[in-house]
């Protein structure tokens, strides 16, 4: 043998099998979504997942669907035998499973069991595959539909069982899994239980109540409902209102000519949507359909079938982020109004008396107490205004940065100057902006600001994009730009800052969409420098005037940060905080 040549032999089929499986059944969420599909292909109308140590012990997935002949049990774990796969082209894929891989692979990973029984067949029967040994199949007594049970997950693999995760941690994944399939399924009745946990127990229902049932009524009932096409494309669903955003991505789901996916260009183009209403860090809640001609799509990419191709990637992009912004930019109301989080809210417990000693401190320390501050002069609010208008009429002014008003079902509504006035101020410049009008003001002295040498390349690099914005700039020397003019827009605009900011906020845009994004991040820049500052006192006319344009401006339930601009405190949430039982 020369150069350490070892000669090439044929693997064995149990090898092939096992290897196989290591693609498709990575780990318990994955033979859990198999198994569902295959239930979901079969017709049936109701599904149970019976999870015992986060699948890794168990799972157990019971259908009323079709039913697998008696004769044909044995093809069912062959792989790449499949009933599903009527084109070979792979052009038109209407089932969720086509690749006849998913058995066959579980058969090889775990201990699999299959119990089946069609309409018309006397009995059930059963066949079961360990490690890819097959036993011969045999009747069994049975209900009509299909019994599929997988035990010891990787019992044949020890290599890929010592990577799973913990128990509960397998578990929460799968629980995911069977989440996202009743979400695309809604006219199935779905039932998860986890370690003899019912995790949910759904009746078959629209898609509206199977939203409210997995996301929470509460968000559910704020959602905004979606539908929109673009020729053969359709995307319908139903999306949260920027006041309702979670720290992970939990609630979302995505459903794609009904196969639930994880795609990458949908996650992005959600979050491109919603990139200025809602804060860094924070994701949108949405459920998502599209419908698209079969052909316009492969989901033959991965074994997982998870991930997609789109023949035209631009126009579903286009389509889900432009359906999305039309659908947030609503006029304020209450009832999309983020309310205010206040922690004492429902904990109430009334304090104990002070100590004598207690009240001798206080009193001490009244003459020690802080200078007077300008006490706000509260208005009394105008019927008609309180009446006609969502965000009511003004009150008072605090702390000479918040706005109180009265709405018209009684609520204090309270308003962020700032905040509002930024996203006023943005949504009167992309306005601009659109019809091209965004006018520049030249300086009568050009400034010139010093950066350091990056940030000064970064700028002038995108000296394209902020010219169209009314902001000029040009080389000055090494490490230095000079400043020829600024938005008319921003009265007295501190040209340095400005650009500091704008140098920032280009370091953190990503390629994706790159100019679209770095207009966006310089148009919601040049807005919070043109804003009312907090700290400014606002006159009874400022005030309504500012509430009046809230309610006539898209979007103006946040900033351009994503921060809200005003927040509500019913009389329910003030008789909580005051510990009053109504």
């Amino acid at each position: 043998m020369l150069c350490g040549h070892m000669p090439i032999r044929r693997l064995s089929e149990t090898t092939i099998n096992r290897i196989a499986a290591g693609e498709v059944i990575e780990r318990p969420a994955a033979a859990v979504k198999e198994l569902v599909e295959n239930a979901l292909d079969a017709g049936a109308r109701r599904i149970e997942v019976i999870l015992a140590g986060g699948g890794i012990e168990r799972i157990e997935v019971i259908d009323d669907g079709c039913g697998i002949p008696a004769d044909e049990l044995p093809l069912a774990i062959e792989r790449h035998a499949t009933s599903k796969l009527q084109d070979e082209a792979l052009v038109r894929i209407a089932t969720l499973g086509f690749r006849g891989e998913a058995l066959p692979s579980i058969g090889a990973a775990a201990r699999l069991s299959l119990i089946s029984r069609p309409a018309g067949q006397e009995a059930a029967w059963r066949i079961d595959v360990a490690g890819g040994a097959v036993t011969a199949a045999r009747p069994v007594p049975g209900i009509k539909g299909t019994r599929a049970i997988a035990e010891d997950l990787f019992y044949a693999t020890p290599a890929r069982r010592k990577f799973l995760r913990s128990p509960r941690a397998e578990a929460e994944a799968a629980e995911r899994t069977v989440w996202r399939l009743a979400l695309s399924a809604s006219q199935v009745a779905f039932r998860l239980v986890s370690d003899e946990r019912v995790i949910f127990d759904l009746p078959a229902q629209d898609e509206a109540a199977r939203v409210a049932a997995l996301f929470g009524r509460e968000a559910a009932s704020t959602m905004l409902k979606l539908d929109a096409q673009r020729d053969d494309v359709r995307l319908s669903g139903l999306i949260g209102p920027a006041s309702l955003n979670r720290a992970t991505a939990q609630l979302q789901s995505f459903v794609v000519n009904g196969r639930p996916v994880q795609d990458s260009l949908l996650r992005l183009s959600l979050r491109l949507a919603y990139r200025d209403v809602i804060p860094a860090g924070r994701f949108p809640v949405a459920a998502l359909r599209l419908e698209l001609p079969d052909e316009a799509l492969d989901v033959n990419v991965h074994p997982a079938k998870s991930e997609l191709r789109f023949a035209d990637q631009t126009g579903v992009r286009s389509l889900v982020i432009g359906a999305i912004n039309r659908a947030l930019a609503q006029t304020v109301s209450l009832s999309t109004a983020p309310v205010a989080a206040l922690p004492s809210l429902g904990l109430y417990t009334p304090p104990a008396p002070p100590s004598r000693a207690a009240r001798g401190f206080a009193e001490a320390e009244l003459a020690l107490a802080a200078p007077p501050v300008a006490r706000p002069v509260f208005m009394e609010p105008e019927p008609e205004a309180v009446e006609q208008h969502p965000l009511g009429a003004p009150l008072t002014q605090i702390l000479d940065t918040y706005v109180l008003a009265q709405a018209p079902d009684g609520s204090l509504v309270i308003v962020d100057q700032h905040a509002a006035h930024e996203r006023l101020t943005e949504e009167r410049l992309r306005a601009q902006f659109a019809e091209g009008r965004i006018a520049a003001q030249p300086l009568l002295v050009p400034v010139v600001v010093e950066f350091a040498p990056m940030e000064t390349a970064r700028l002038l690099a995108e000296a394209e994009t902020l010219a169209r914005l009314g902001l000029e700039i040009e080389p000055f020397g090494p490490g230095a730009v000079l400043v020829r003019s600024v938005p008319a827009a921003l009265k007295e605009p501190d040209a340095a800052g400005l650009l500091r900011d704008l140098a920032e906020e280009f370091t953190e845009t990503g390629a994706p969409l790159a100019l679209e994004a770095k207009l966006d991040a310089a148009l919601a820049r040049l807005a919070c420098h043109r804003s009312i500052r907090a700290g400014r006192r606002l006159q009874r006319e400022e005030m309504s005037a500012l509430l009046r344009e809230m309610e006539a401006t898209p979007r103006a339930a946040t900033c351009s940060h994503g921060r809200p601009t005003f927040l509500k405190l019913t009389r329910a949430d003030l008789e909580k905080l005051f510990g009053r039982r109504g």
